[in-house]
């Protein structure tokens, strides 16, 4: 005891303060405008979150019956007023604002400045699935860009080195948080595009508030996370927290741990399955014999190889038919040929002049060969050539008389 003051407890004096907050009117009645921050949903159904503003920041909760009546759902990001109480919480020591009622008053600017972010590279197709490259199923070299001291780090490790301990981990130590990190973390991605090639990189951190994660919302980062040539998959804060980031990568994991799975396959389950190819491999060979065994049996039972000769008995009478009609039709054109043949050398044996010689009459020609036709056509004197049917004789024109017309 010193000056007559004397000492009490901390719990107590905790309590005495709780006391003089519940007994102001102005503190169990008060609305305080801020933005949220730090916001967390429990599982028991109880709200926890900060509200700040640019010069302060105060701890709130809202218990479960007060927030099943809110017809819209808090956030990062989102300016509220908050109506409720003010107490201390003894066991802590520090105060908090307990909410009964939260109304919507506006965005705050991180959050306004996020959405404009995410829809302008939206709008440039940075987010298109089509752009994205897939991640290699089997990885020799896996890139890992965070705090070399947070628990992201342990978890990643410890899960590839248990699920693929054949691919080896290359750490590049960043700052995730805070002034200067954005700026880290893309000297990574650049370090494993340029400098140290891997298979596959992972970049991430744990969970926090949208200031905690903002780095990962720059949007010099996010183009070079669009431009690697390497995938990246994004494992930013726990499974509901969204950063550009994560919409950029070419895999976004909801967790560090979740991404240390979807980076390699299970070696465990890889061996089982290399185990189990003999078995599977002989059961399909066995299916396949057992399916050519029945297509043997079953071309084996038909009726064209029991009895072949049955077989070939309708096509050879068919063949047997077809060449005799093929015969009647050859040898009944042939006759019919013949018969016009005799016919056409009948009329050029009777319009033949060798037969008309025959009959008794001559060609006269004169002696250049010219044919006679009429007595006009030659004078005494004249040689002729008078063709016969067995030969030509030459004879000199003494005469000549022409005949009278008939009727003149």
């Amino acid at each position: 005891m010193t000056g007559g003051v004397q000492a009490i407890s901390v719990s107590a004096l905790n309590e005495y303060v709780k006391t003089l907050l519940d007994r102001d009117d102005v503190l169990q009645s008060i609305a305080v405008r801020g933005e949220i921050s730090n916001f967390v949903a429990h599982r028991s159904g109880h709200l926890y979150f900060s509200l700040k503003d640019e010069r302060g920041v105060i701890r709130c909760a809202m218990f479960r019956a007060s927030a099943d009546r809110l017809r819209f759902r808090p956030c990062d990001g989102m300016q509220v007023v908050v109506y409720g109480s003010v107490s201390l919480y003894p066991a802590s020591g520090s105060y908090q604002l307990y909410a009964s009622h939260i109304e919507r008053f506006g965005v705050g600017d991180l959050y306004l400045a996020y959405e404009e972010l995410k829809k302008r590279l939206e709008g440039e197709g940075l987010f298109a699935p089509e752009r994205k490259k897939p991640i290699p199923r089997y990885p020799r070299e896996i890139g890992v860009i965070t705090s070399p001291t947070g628990a992201a780090v342990r978890d990643i490790l410890r899960i590839l080195g248990r699920r693929y301990p054949l691919a080896s981990v290359i750490l590049y130590p960043a700052s995730v948080q805070g002034e200067g990190a954005a700026e880290s973390i893309l000297s990574g991605v650049a370090y494993f595009n340029f400098e140290r090639p891997v298979d596959t990189v992972i970049l991430g951190r744990g969970g926090g508030s949208i200031e905690d994660l903002w780095a990962f919302n720059d949007e010099n980062l996010a183009r070079a996370i669009a431009a690697s040539a390497i995938p990246i998959i994004s494992a930013v804060g726990h499974e509901t927290d969204f950063t550009i980031a994560d919409f950029v990568a070419d895999l976004r994991a909801p967790t560090p741990s979740a991404a240390a799975e979807l980076a390699v396959p299970d070696a465990a389950e890889l061996l089982r399955g290399i185990a189990a190819l003999p078995e599977r491999l002989l059961a399909r060979i066995e299916d396949r014999l057992s399916v050519a065994k029945a297509r043997l049996a079953s071309a084996t039972e038909r009726p064209v190889l029991r009895r072949p000769e049955a077989a070939l008995r309708e096509p050879t009478l068919r063949l047997s038919a077809l060449t005799d009609r093929a015969d009647g039709a050859i040898s009944s054109t042939l006759s019919l040929c013949s018969s016009a043949l005799g016919r056409t050398a009948a009329k050029l044996e009777a319009l033949s002049p060798l037969a008309t010689l025959s009959r008794g009459y001559g060609v006269v020609q004169t002696e250049s060969g010219r044919l006679v036709r009429s007595v006009d056509g030659v004078s005494v004197g004249d040689i002729l050539r008078l063709s016969l049917s067995d030969g030509e004789l030459r004879a000199s024109v003494i005469g000549a008389e022409k005949a009278e017309k008939i009727g003149e």
